[in-house]
Formats: C-alpha cells, sequence, structure tokens
C-alpha cells in the first residue's frame, strides 16, 4: 500500500498532487477502488467508533477507549482526505456516500411576478448532453447549448448558455369543435443526430412539429441577378458572369419547420416517443396511440385504441407512453389505474392486448377515497439500460424489472407526508398534479419533484434519500445543496420545514438528467435550475 500511496501523496504524505497532474493507470484503478468502496470503509469505522464509546461509558480505562476511538478518527480523516483529493474521482462525495450537488447556473428572471406564458412545460437534454431544451406555455422553445470550456476544464462545469430561442405553436381554434387549441409545450424530443443539424419534436394538445437547428457562419455574394440588398437587378447593365462566393458571417443558428404532423388526435396529446430505428415516433393522447413515420405528414397508424363503444363506460385513460430504448418493436403506456402494459408491434397491427401488464397489489390497509387519484401514473421511463422501467405515481417512485410484471423491485416514497393532506389537496386540486420523473446517467438514481421547489433523488445501490430545493437563496455560484428535512408532526426541530409551511403553488413538474454526467436541469415554475456534483 505504501508504494501507490507514495505515488500519489509524496513520501510523506502531506503534498497532494495539483489537480492536473497526470495519474498512472494503476493508481488510478486503485483510486476508483477505493473511492467506489469508501461507503462500507467508513460504515466499519462508524460501527468501530459506535463501540468504542460504548466501551467509554462502561470501562474504568477511560484513557484506553479514547485513544482508540482518535486512532479510528484519524484513520477515517485520511481516507477522506484521499477520496477528496483524488484526481480519478468523478464527482464529489459526502462522508457517507451520497453526491453532493452544488448550484451552477439559474435562467430565467427570480421575480415575484410571474407571466403564465413564462411557465417551463418540458424540459429535456440531447442525446450527448451538449444541448438542453425547455418549452412553455407560451409556445416558446428555447435551447441551451453547454458552453465548450466548461467541458474542457478541470474539473468539468455544467453551465449553458441560450443557443437558439423559436415560437414553436401558436394558439389555435377549432371552429367544428368550439375548443380552444392551447399554445402551451407539452413534450419535446430529441432525434439522435446524424448531420451537423439537429432535430427535435415538439407538440402541444394537438399538433407535432419536427423542428431543424442548424448553424450557418457563411453566406453567398456576388449573384448575377440580385445586388447584394437583394433587390433584382436591370438585365441591360449585366457585362458579364460572376460566380458567387461564400464568404464568412457572424454566426447564426436557424431554426426552421420541417415536418408537420396534425390532425390526428381527437384528444390532447400527453406524450411523444422517438423509436430506436430513427424513423418512426409514436405519439399518444388520452384513449389512442398513434405510429408515425418522420418523413410521412398526412397519414398515421393506430397502435392503441381504448375508447370504448359507450363513453359512459370510460374507466381508464393513457397518461404516457415511451418506446423502448433499443427494441423498436416494444413500448409501453400507463393509465390512470396504476397499470403499465407493454407491447409488442410484432404480435398483432393494433396492439390492444399487451404482452406484459405490471401491477401492484393496492394494500387494503391504504384504501380510501383518493386512492384511484393517487395511483394514476403520471409518467413512465424505460432505464437507459432497457431492462427497467420507472414510474411516477402522485405519492411515490417505483422501479419495475421487465422480468418481474407482480410488483415493482423498489418503491420510493416522494412525499408520503402528504397523505394526511389528501383532502385539502383535492379541494385546491394538486392531488391531480403530474410530476415527471428521470434515471440518473448510470441508472443507479432517480430523480423526481415534489412541492416547495423540493426535488427528490434515490440512490438505488445505497437506498439512501435526500431532499433538495431550488430556490433564489442558493442561486450563487458553487453554493453547496442542504439537504431539507420535513417535519409532519410533533416538535419541529431548527433544521426542519413543517408540512403545514409548505407552498403547493411551487412545484417541480419536469425534471432532466445529463445522459453522461452528474448535471441536472430542474424546472421550477418560470426558472430553470441546473445543479452538477460539487466541483
Amino acid at each position: 500500500m505504501e508504494h501507490w500511496m507514495d505515488r500519489l501523496y509524496g513520501h510523506h504524505h502531506n503534498t497532494i498532487l495539483p489537480a492536473k497532474a497526470k495519474v498512472p493507470p494503476d493508481v488510478s484503478l486503485i483510486c476508483s477502488l477505493v473511492c467506489c468502496n469508501f461507503k462500507a470503509v467508513f460504515g466499519i469505522f462508524e460501527d468501530e467508533r459506535e463501540q468504542s464509546s460504548a466501551l467509554a461509558d462502561k470501562s474504568s480505562s477511560l484513557k484506553e477507549s479514547t485513544r482508540s476511538s482518535d486512532g479510528v478518527d484519524r484513520v477515517r480523516d485520511i481516507i477522506e482526505t484521499f477520496i477528496n483529493n483524488c484526481p480519478s474521482c468523478l464527482c464529489s462525495f459526502t462522508a457517507n456516500g451520497e453526491i453532493q450537488w452544488c448550484f451552477s447556473q439559474v435562467k430565467g428572471t427570480l421575480d415575484d411576478e410571474i407571466t403564465e406564458a413564462d411557465i417551463i412545460s418540458c424540459v429535456e437534454f440531447n442525446h450527448d448532453g451538449d444541448l438542453l431544451a425547455t418549452g412553455d406555455k407560451g409556445g416558446r422553445v428555447v435551447i441551451f447549448q453547454r458552453d465548450p470550456g466548461s467541458k474542457t476544464s478541470v474539473p468539468k462545469r455544467g453551465e449553458y448558455n441560450v443557443y437558439s430561442t423559436f415560437q414553436s405553436h401558436e394558439p389555435e381554434f377549432d371552429y367544428l369543435k368550439s375548443l380552444e387549441i392551447e399554445e402551451k409545450i407539452n413534450k419535446i424530443r430529441w432525434l439522435r443526430r446524424k448531420n451537423p443539424a439537429h432535430f427535435l419534436l415538439s407538440t402541444n394538445d394537438k399538433t407535432i412539429k419536427l423542428w431543424k437547428v442548424s448553424e450557418r457562419d457563411k453566406r453567398a455574394e456576388g449573384y448575377n441577378l440580385k445586388d447584394e440588398a437583394g433587390e433584382m437587378k436591370d438585365k441591360g447593365v449585366l457585362t458579364g458572369l460572376r460566380v458567387p462566393v461564400l464568404k464568412p458571417m457572424e454566426l447564426m443558428v436557424e431554426a426552421s419547420p420541417r415536418r408537420i404532423y396534425a390532425n390526428a388526435h381527437t384528444y390532447h396529446i400527453n406524450s411523444i416517443s422517438v423509436n430506436s430505428d430513427a424513423e418512426t415516433y409514436l405519439s399518444a393522447d388520452d384513449l389512442r396511440i398513434n405510429l408515425w413515420h418522420l418523413d410521412i405528414t398526412d397519414q398515421s397508424f393506430n397502435i392503441v385504441d381504448i375508447k370504448p363503444a359507450n363513453m359512459e363506460e370510460l374507466t381508464e385513460v393513457i397518461t404516457a407512453s415511451e418506446f423502448h430504448p433499443t427494441d423498436c418493436n416494444h413500448f409501453v403506456y400507463s393509465s390512470s389505474k396504476g397499470l403499465i402494459r407493454l407491447c409488442d408491434m410484432r404480435m398483432a397491427a393494433l396492439c390492444d392486448r399487451h404482452a406484459k401488464l405490471f401491477e401492484e397489489p393496492e394494500d387494503p390497509a391504504n384504501r380510501s377515497f383518493f386512492s384511484e387519484i393517487i395511483s394514476s401514473i403520471s409518467d413512465v421511463k424505460f432505464s437507459r439500460s432497457g431492462r427497467y422501467m420507472l414510474s411516477r405515481d402522485y405519492l411515490s417512485v417505483k422501479v419495475w424489472d421487465l422480468h418481474m410484471e407482480t410488483k415493482p423491485i423498489e418503491t420510493y416514497p416522494v412525499h408520503e407526508y402528504l397523505r394526511s393532506k389528501l383532502c385539502s389537496l383535492y379541494e385546491n386540486d394538486c392531488i391531480f398534479d403530474k410530476f415527471e420523473c428521470c434515471w440518473g446517467n448510470n441508472d443507479q438514481a432517480v430523480l423526481t419533484g415534489s412541492y416547495n421547489n423540493f426535488f427528490r433523488m434515490f440512490d438505488r445501490t445505497s437506498k439512501r434519500d435526500v431532499t433538495l430545493e431550488a430556490s433564489r437563496e442558493i442561486a450563487r455560484p458553487k453554493t453547496t445543496l442542504k439537504a431539507k428535512k420535513i417535519c409532519s408532526g410533533g416538535k419541529r426541530k431548527k433544521d426542519e420545514v413543517s408540512v403545514d409551511s409548505l407552498d403547493f403553488n411551487k412545484k417541480i413538474l419536469h425534471t432532466a438528467w445529463h445522459p453522461t454526467e452528474n448535471i441536472i436541469a430542474v424546472a421550477a415554475t418560470n426558472n430553470l435550475f441546473i445543479f452538477q456534483d460539487k466541483f
């Protein structure tokens, strides 16, 4: 052990290598192993310290026990120092193994006055995480691009700047049904990149659009029939033929609609999902799911239809749908009954009969008037590996194994302390809020939102969870986020937040996690907060 410790820390173990020092492969491997297992090491140290403290109380030899405890603390401090300064670590951890999150950026004004059109309605990273798109209730799409310098800096930083802004949808009116169609962007989905341009799908309640976002840094000059202002020249003054040339210009980002997919949904669209074949995508409303080809706008194929012949017999609606990340023939959709159906498009043209049904039996002890409402699934997401699913209902998030339909393999309560408040939440309609959920970059963590601008993270490995807050008080560079504790009853401690003081008008419905790094985007009303692991 002394050999690699000497190489890493110097012979006296007091001099830490510079942050940019090149770590030998063998040292890097050992560092990674230590960092991956330090939670267990700390657990042992904590047990030792507790035993030492117990001995100190019972034993007459207090001096000997104190020396033992001090030795444990000394070793613990050495390992903690090693981890915090390890050049091969990808992220910073607290002593209990949790990622330390810190503030990176906030987009939008922090004023108290909020315009309805500025409220963010969806957030989505593209496949490499370099672009982050948001949609709002005003029908606008804002795309942020990661600062190139923040990717190459040591350590990396999650800084994003405005790349492009465009009006995706306008308010419309259906004269046949006397129905107003809002411009609000319900979903944004990126297509995998095939050329220098970027493509994304955006949808409101009725119409889906395919947008091309491209850069232009050159312009053609020297036309024969047009002057520099674009006006047509007098043909009589033309004396020769010129070849136009391309000259550099200031970089300009253009967003143009390439396809418009309309008139295919009777009900409000709640989901769109791009297939892994990169040629098709699905769109889902309350009762139907349609399959589209990206190049065909005037027709789609109905693959799920749960509308009963008599609408009085309607018992459930579709709430979310998504394609499998690698199997182009598989997709899932969730319902207001708390069911998730996995369908295989190879079985039949119309997938009304599911291949698998994922359902958790209800606990009779928790049965109440609100059971059906809170069991409705608001979001479902496949893991990046495709092996698991993540679902969100009103009070919890659940992880499902595609190989086991009978019950979820993991259940994490998000805000169980609200169970006693369901009556008031029903009266103010908050019980119908649709929270989204997302996977971490390695499928080992999940993220979802809550009220009071709180958002929750769950570590699937350590089974730890943390509540953090997106607020203007922490909107300072490198500010470390402190865990919040909620007091549901009894005497409230100094650092706890009472359930009765929660602001239900401040809610985090939309979240996104960078596909490869610990960078998260959280939409808090009209603000987009970006957090990253502590650097």
